[in-house]
C-alpha cells in the first residue's frame, strides 16, 4: 500500500486516528449513571474509576512520549492502540465491579499515553508543510470530535445492545487506528539533540520557565477539562430528571458541546497566534473559572437553560487547549520535543485524575449529588483549579524577564 505525502493526508490520517482512539477515552463516564446503578457505586467511587485512566496515563506518557526522542514515535503510536484494544476488550469481557473496572480503565489509559501525544509527534515529525502551529491546532481540536463520538456511541449504543457492546466497538475503533497508521505512514528517524542526552533528561525542560509555564497552565486546564468531561452526563442527567426532562437526551447534550468545543480550541489557537498566547491563555481561563463557580447551582433552572449555559461553558473550557500545546511544543529546547510532551503529558493527565476524582468526593460530601448546591460546590472545584492558571503564566513570565541578560 502506498504511505501518504502530503500535509493535508497526513494531518487527515492523524486526526481520524485520534478520533478512533478518544472513542474509548470517555466511554465510561458516558455511562456513569448507569454504572452507578447497576454497580451500587458512590460518586467517589464513580470518580476513582474515572480518574484512574489518567492515572494510567499519567504513569505511562513520560516513558512512552520519552521515547519519542530516540525511535520513530510510529511503533509507539501503534503499541498505544494495541493497548487499548485489549484493555476495552477486557473490560467487555471481564468488568463487574470496582475493582475490575479500575484494573482496565488504568490499563486503558496507559495505552492512551502512547497514542494522544506520541500521536502529535508522529505528525510534526513528518510534516512538511508550513504554519506548524496551525496542524498542532488541527490535531488537539479533533480531540473534541472523538469526545463527542465517545459521548453519543456510548449513549445510544447501550440502550440498544447493552454496555459491553460499547466496549467491543472501542476496541475495533483503536484497531482501525493501529492499522491506519501502520499501513499509511512512512517510517522516520526523530531530529537529533544538540548535545548528548541520556533518557527521560527532563532537567532542561524543568529549568525552562517559558515551557514550564505553559506545562502548569496545562496542568490545571486539564483539572477542569477532564473533569467536566467525566461528571457532565451525569450533571446533565440529573438536571433532566429533576426538571421534567425534555430536550436533548444528556449524552446528545454532552457530545454537542464537545463539538461546539472544536471550533473554541482552534479559534483560541488562532487569537494566540495573533494577540500574544499568554494574554489570551490567561483571559479565556479566567473567563473559564468565573463560569464553573456557577455552572453547578443553575442545575435548578428549567433544563433546556441549564443545556445552553452548560454549552457556553463548555466554549471556554476547551479554549485554551490547542493554545497551551503550541506553546509548549514552540518553546521546548531543540532536540528535547519528546521530553517536553512528556511533561506537558503528565502535568495535564495528573491533573486529570485529580480533577474527576475530587468532583466525586466533593459530591458525596456535599449530599451524594442530591441538589443543586452539592453539584454548584462540585464545579467551583474545577473553577479553583482552572484559577491558577493567569497566576501562573504571570509568574513565569515574570521570572523569565528577571532571569534574562
Amino acid at each position: 500500500m502506498a504511505r501518504i505525502t502530503t500535509p493535508a493526508a497526513l494531518i487527515s490520517v492523524m486526526c481520524l486516528g485520534e478520533v478512533l482512539t478518544t472513542l474509548d477515552v470517555f466511554a465510561f463516564a458516558s455511562l456513569l449513571p448507569y454504572f452507578g446503578q447497576a454497580w451500587a457505586l458512590s460518586s467517589t467511587e464513580l470518580g476513582w474509576i474515572s480518574g484512574i485512566f489518567f492515572a494510567g496515563y499519567t504513569l505511562a506518557v513520560p516513558v512512552l512520549v520519552g521515547l519519542t526522542d530516540r525511535i520513530d514515535a510510529r511503533p509507539i503510536y501503534m503499541t498505544g492502540a494495541a493497548t487499548i484494544a485489549l484493555s476495552a476488550a477486557g473490560f467487555a469481557l471481564f468488568a463487574e465491579g470496582f475493582w475490575t473496572a479500575m484494573a482496565f480503565r488504568s490499563l486503558a489509559g496507559a495505552g492512551f499515553a502512547g497514542v494522544y501525544m506520541p500521536g502529535l509527534r508522529v505528525l510534526i515529525d513528518r510534516y512538511d508543510g508550513p504554519n506548524q502551529g496551525r496542524a498542532i491546532a488541527t490535531y488537539t481540536a479533533c480531540f473534541g470530535f472523538g469526545v463527542a463520538a465517545s459521548y453519543v456511541t456510548a449513549g445510544e449504543v447501550q440502550q440498544i445492545f447493552g454496555w459491553r457492546t460499547v466496549f467491543w466497538i472501542t476496541a475495533s475503533a483503536s484497531t482501525a487506528a493501529l492499522m491506519l497508521v501502520g499501513l499509511l505512514l512512512r517510517p522516520v528517524e526523530p531530529a537529533a539533540p544538540e548535545a548528548p542526552t541520556h533518557f527521560l533528561d527532563v532537567g532542561p525542560v524543568l529549568r525552562d520557565r517559558a515551557v514550564m509555564g505553559y506545562v502548569l497552565s496545562y496542568g490545571v486546564h486539564a483539572w477542569e477539562l477532564l473533569g467536566l468531561r467525566a461528571w457532565i452526563v451525569a450533571f446533565l442527567a440529573f438536571s433532566h430528571a429533576a426538571n421534567g426532562g425534555g430536550g436533548l437526551t444528556p449524552t446528545h447534550a454532552a457530545a454537542l458541546g464537545a463539538l461546539l468545543a472544536v471550533g473554541a480550541s482552534l479559534a483560541g489557537g488562532e487569537a494566540a497566534s495573533r494577540f500574544g498566547r499568554r494574554r489570551v491563555i490567561a483571559i479565556i481561563m479566567a473567563v473559564s473559572a468565573a463560569m464553573a463557580f456557577g455552572i453547578g447551582f443553575a442545575a435548578a433552572l428549567p433544563y433546556g437553560w441549564v443545556v445552553a449555559f452548560t454549552l457556553v461553558y463548555s466554549l471556554a473550557v476547551q479554549g485554551e487547549s490547542a493554545a497551551l500545546t503550541t506553546g509548549t511544543v514552540q518553546a521546548a529546547p531543540p532536540g528535547r520535543l519528546g521530553a517536553a510532551l512528556a511533561v506537558h503529558s503528565v502535568s495535564g493527565f495528573t491533573g486529570g485524575f485529580f480533577g474527576p476524582l475530587l468532583f466525586g468526593v466533593v459530591l458525596d460530601e456535599t449530599g451524594g449529588g442530591a441538589t443543586a448546591i452539592s453539584w454548584g460546590v462540585a464545579f467551583i472545584s474545577l473553577g479553583a483549579a482552572v484559577g491558577l492558571g493567569p497566576l501562573i503564566l504571570a509568574i513565569a513570565a515574570r521570572r523569565r524577564r528577571e532571569v534574562a541578560p
